[in-house]
């Protein structure tokens, strides 16, 4: 009922497209670029019903205070402290080995800002769980979102990134100027 629901809020009422197609992976950490207003979240509540998949993601704590916190739970967030010192990629990595299946969904950016460079730690969570990355990009400007075949990382982070830049390269956020390329 809710994928339906979805996919004709998705492309009847928003008129967006889908390329590609999710992989059959049980496991995978999902990047998603740009991010760069909250639209994103819900446009990627959307697309998860539509592609009709199990994907996790964590989030600041105090989003999963009252009266919200229960809305992101249920959604598949998890609170994290970003204000101690954490090995995130660790405590990632260790979550994939206990569950049976974990899609880790991210914004690799760090922020809606403007950044220059992507922060590396789903390319060391992928690594150290021994898991894909699959890219999925919401492009705004040609309304549409972009899921990628798996990546899998190699020994060399720069021609993965090479990869990861390529795949994103003209994808416009919601607000296009603090869009990642």
């Amino acid at each position: 009922m809710l994928h339906h629901l979805a996919k004709f809020i998705y492309f009847k009422l928003m008129g967006w497209k889908l390329l590609g197609e999710f992989p059959e992976v049980d496991k995978c950490v999902v990047i998603v670029i740009p991010h760069t207003h909250w639209y994103d979240f819900p446009l990627g509540l959307l697309v998860r019903k539509i592609v009709n998949k199990e994907i996790n993601y964590i989030g600041k704590k105090s989003l999963f205070r009252a009266p919200y916190g229960w809305f992101f739970r249920w959604t598949g967030g998890t609170p994290v402290d970003r204000s101690k010192n954490h090995n995130m990629v660790d405590a990632v990595a260790a979550i994939f080995e206990q569950k049976k299946i974990f899609r880790f969904a991210l914004a690799p950016e760090g922020t809606r800002k403007k950044v220059k460079a992507l922060r590396t730690g789903f390319y060391y969570i992928a690594k150290k769980a021994g898991v894909p990355i699959v890219m999925v990009a919401f492009d705004f400007a040609k309304k549409q979102v972009k899921i990628s075949a798996p990546l899998w990382p190699t020994e060399n982070l720069n021609m993965d990134f090479r990869k990861v830049r390529q795949f994103y390269k003209d994808v416009k956020g919601k607000v296009p100027e603090n869009s990642f390329n």
